[in-house]
C-alpha cells in the first residue's frame, strides 16, 4: 500500500469537535476526487466514530481523540482513537441497537452505521487503554461499476 498523503489531528473529546473532525476529513479526502456520495459516507462514519469517543470513552473526565487519515491512490484509511475506558465486549458493541446508555436515548447504531458507509471497519484495543476504530473507504467504486457494467 503506497501512502501518498497523511494527516493527524488531536482534539478534546467534546461534542463541539465532532463537526470539526468530519469537515477536516472530508476536506482532506477531496484530493482523491471522490463523489459527493463517497464524501457523505466518510463524513457520516467519522461523525459516528468521534461521537462514540465523546459519549463513551471518557464518562467521568475529559480526554482527547486522535484522528489519523492516510490516503493511497484510491483509498482513505481513517483511524479514530481514544485513551478512555475501552469496550469490554467488541462483539456485543457491534450489534445493532446495543447501547451502554439507554437512559440517554442512544440508538446503539454507531458501529452499524460505520459498517454500512465504509468498505471495512475494524475495532482494536489500544496497548495501554482505549479503543481505535479503523475504517477504509475506496473511492471510484461507483465509476468502476458503471464502466465495468
Amino acid at each position: 500500500m503506497n501512502i501518498i498523503n497523511e494527516m493527524t489531528l488531536k482534539f478534546k473529546a467534546v461534542s463541539e469537535n465532532e463537526a470539526f473532525a468530519r469537515s477536516c476529513v472530508a476536506a482532506f479526502c477531496v484530493q482523491l476526487n471522490p463523489t459527493l456520495d463517497e464524501i457523505t459516507d466518510i463524513k457520516t462514519a467519522v461523525s459516528e466514530a468521534v461521537t462514540n469517543c465523546v459519549v463513551h470513552a471518557y464518562p467521568k473526565n475529559e480526554g482527547e481523540v486522535i484522528l489519523n487519515v492516510k490516503l493511497t491512490n484510491d483509498t482513505a484509511i481513517i483511524s479514530v482513537s481514544d485513551n478512555g475506558i475501552g469496550i469490554s465486549n467488541f462483539e456485543k458493541a457491534r450489534q445493532p441497537f446495543f447501547t451502554t446508555k439507554p437512559n440517554e436515548e442512544r440508538s446503539g447504531m454507531g458501529f452499524t452505521v460505520m459498517e454500512s458507509f465504509m468498505d471495512k471497519v475494524y475495532l482494536l484495543k489500544n496497548k495501554e487503554k482505549g479503543v481505535t476504530v479503523l475504517m477504509e473507504k475506496k473511492f471510484g467504486e461507483a465509476e468502476r461499476k458503471i464502466i465495468g457494467g
